[in-house]
């Protein structure tokens, strides 16, 4: 499903752009690399996490997959289900199936889950050749899907992440992903600042989510989010590259031993 090759990819640097910091000749600037030759195969069926200290390259790698604005891929492929990912705008990505779990959801005031939900199913239907979908079938789903993440039904009437706690944003996420069936799902941290309960919550919700058609690729710090979300493979990522690869008794060695240990013992 996903193929990438060598991906070297970074951010902008104006650190050193002179005055006001800015620059007339776009040709000047430079490429702060962060990613540094990521190398990762993931095929429909699968669920990898990747693990690492912060600073690692993790979310800007969740980025440059979805194609947020500010990032710039150096060299490199990354090919998804055949197709040149890097030559899609995240609009098109997201038509052919990926999504993104963000680490801090974002706030929406005026739109509510279901108006922002129902467009997004339906731009997804229309770019598969299909009538939008009723309201009648559109509602019904809305109730299947929200009992999947255990989201009241309120909540699918209120702005979306307006007034929400940060567990509710985040399995108002995971009530999304379950709304939009991506074939590649991106999960960037999910378990950042979830009590246990919720944690338990969320990740019950992508569990059941879970099948042979669709992949996972979870990014987390700690290995309790793998408890309940079992990986078929983990990845440490340490300075912009993938260190080492293994199942999940990796995670488990990386919680007793800390990521110094996978970069002292940096094999695949």
């Amino acid at each position: 499903m996903l193929q990438i090759k060598n991906l070297k990819a970074g951010i902008a640097d104006i650190s050193n752009t002179g005055f006001s910091g800015l620059k007339s000749d776009k040709s000047e600037r430079t490429i702060k690399e962060i990613l540094k030759g990521i190398n990762l195969e993931i095929k429909k069926g699968e669920t990898h996490a990747i693990m690492g200290p912060n600073g690692s390259g993790k979310s800007t790698l969740a980025s440059v997959l979805t194609g947020k604005e500010g990032y710039e891929v150096i060299s490199g492929e990354v090919l998804y289900k055949g197709i040149n990912l890097l030559e899609l705008t995240p609009e098109e990505r997201a038509r052919e199936g990926m999504f993104l779990a963000f680490q801090y959801p974002v706030e929406i005031p005026g739109v509510s889950n279901a108006n922002f939900l129902k467009t997004a199913v339906n731009e997804i239907r229309k770019s598969k050749g299909l009538d939008p979908i009723s309201s009648v079938n559109f509602l019904k789903m809305m109730k299947e899907k929200a009992a999947l993440v255990e989201l009241e039904s309120e909540f699918t009437t209120r702005y979306v992440n307006v007034g929400f706690s940060g567990g509710e944003k985040k399995r108002n996420e995971i009530f999304q992903l379950a709304m939009l069936e991506p074939e590649l799902a991106i999960l960037d941290e999910t378990d950042s600042g979830l009590d246990i309960d919720a944690l338990k919550i969320v990740s019950s919700g992508v569990n059941k989510l879970r099948n042979k058609n669709n992949a996972f690729l979870v990014i987390t710090h700690y290995q309790r989010l793998l408890n309940y979300i079992v990986p078929d493979f983990v990845h440490v990522m340490f300075d912009g590259k993938i260190i080492r690869s293994g199942d999940k008794e990796l995670a488990l060695h990386l919680e007793e031993y800390g990521y110094d240990w996978a970069k002292e013992n940096n094999k695949k």
